[in-house]
């Protein structure tokens, strides 16, 4: 078993598929795995469990809201175990605001926002999308206007998993107008499980902010800001969840989350790392994997690999490689006849150009075995037509 997990840990050195920042140290914080620490219930109501990190869990929760413009009074928000999560409870809140709504999500959307329609019976529209991945605004107002007797629920992609494809959110709001909903008749949640904490550091890209008629953002925490457990933040307008929050005597709390039991060290590794990094840390990790994503597409383009990077993106799309040892090798994510690199702060360039170089190679040696193959081919006719004329 020790071998085993050995050999995984040392396969995260080549991961470039999967969007973690493996670039954290928690040493100081080592002594705390002693201790079994939950967050039950609603983190700005104490509960009758006294292992708890409260304290960190409300101020990561200001750090977002300072970042997403929401003041303290007006928000509520926890700290999920996974991106899905925020995205199950935000879409659950806007269910429970419009329990006859129906939900709108690109085909590119991450796979629990549909989910999360399945799981509450609720009418859910797919929206087609365009090549970039990004929502296709003329088939959302389609169908907009023809559900247009009931509410409607939004997931707008602050970056998709495959394409790393941003829906224009100012542009949804100008459609909702244009088709007669009015903002007591539509709930949005962005869902920005990596790039919706990497946008707000981009200079001119569109703001995500609570100062337009959105109803909650999520993120994961484990991915862009890193930490050695999965979680995420979730934040909505505390008019909002009130649809969905009770009391509960067993904890002598309230709640309105969607697990009962929460990882109470992940709150401690997130608030560690915005304290020591700050808003600055934060850009400078923001800029180097733009940096770092361009460069990467130009080496690809360079070796003659078709590759597509959209504008506000660090995921380098290109053609799905041939060879499954190298997929493996690599961990890459394939979907039909493309992969993808998503380029995070633990990337080199060092470590890009090995990925290009080794998919240089991998591609000629599928090219020389496809050559080989063809010669064998004719050698093995060339003998039968010899055979045949001998007869």
């Amino acid at each position: 078993m020790a071998l085993a997990i050995l050999l995984c840990l040392t396969g995260l050195t080549l991961i470039c598929r999967y969007p973690y920042n493996l670039d954290f140290d928690f040493g100081a914080l080592e002594g705390l795995n002693k201790f079994s620490i939950n967050n039950l219930g609603d983190p700005f109501i104490e509960s009758n469990y006294g292992v708890h990190s409260r304290e960190f869990e409300v101020g990561v929760l200001n750090w977002f809201a300072r970042l997403w413009e929401i003041d303290e009074q007006e928000y509520w928000g926890y700290i999920t175990n996974c991106g899905t999560e925020g995205n199950l409870h935000g879409i659950l809140v806007g269910r429970e605001n419009f329990p006859d709504g129906v939900l709108y999500a690109s085909r590119e959307t991450h796979y629990s926002v549909f989910k999360a329609a399945r799981m509450y019976r609720m009418n859910a529209e797919k929206v087609d999308t365009l090549d970039s991945g990004e929502i296709d605004y003329d088939d959302l107002r389609s169908r907009l206007t023809a559900n247009s007797a009931c509410p409607a629920i939004i997931n707008v992609n602050i970056g998709t998993t495959v394409k790393g494809a941003v829906d224009d959110l100012d542009r949804v709001l100008d459609i909702l107008k244009e088709t007669g909903y009015n903002e007591d008749r539509f709930y949005i949640h962005c869902d920005g499980a990596l790039f919706g904490m990497m946008m707000p550091f981009i200079k001119q890209a569109p703001m995500v902010t609570f100062r337009k008629p959105i109803g909650s953002v999520s993120v994961s925490g484990h991915k862009f800001v890193g930490a050695p457990v999965p979680c995420g933040v979730t934040i909505t307008r505390l008019r909002y969840v009130m649809a969905l929050s009770s009391d509960v005597e067993y904890l002598n709390s309230r709640d309105a989350t969607i697990m009962g039991s929460r990882n109470g060290h992940a709150p401690i590794y997130l608030w560690y790392t915005l304290t020591v990094k700050g808003y600055e840390g934060i850009r400078r990790d923001v800029e180097k994997c733009m940096r770092n994503a361009h460069i990467l597409k130009v080496m690809l383009v360079q070796c003659g690999i078709k590759t597509m990077l959209n504008e506000l993106s660090n995921t380098v799309v290109f053609e799905r490689p041939k060879e499954e040892a190298f997929v493996r090798k690599w961990q890459l994510a394939c979907e039909g006849d493309i992969a993808h690199v998503v380029v995070m702060p633990n990337i080199t360039i060092d470590k890009l150009e090995e990925f290009v170089q080794d998919y240089v190679n991998s591609r000629a040696r599928v090219a020389i075995a496809g050559a080989k193959r063809i010669a064998s081919e004719a050698r093995a006719a060339e003998s039968s037509e010899n055979s045949d004329a001998e007869c």
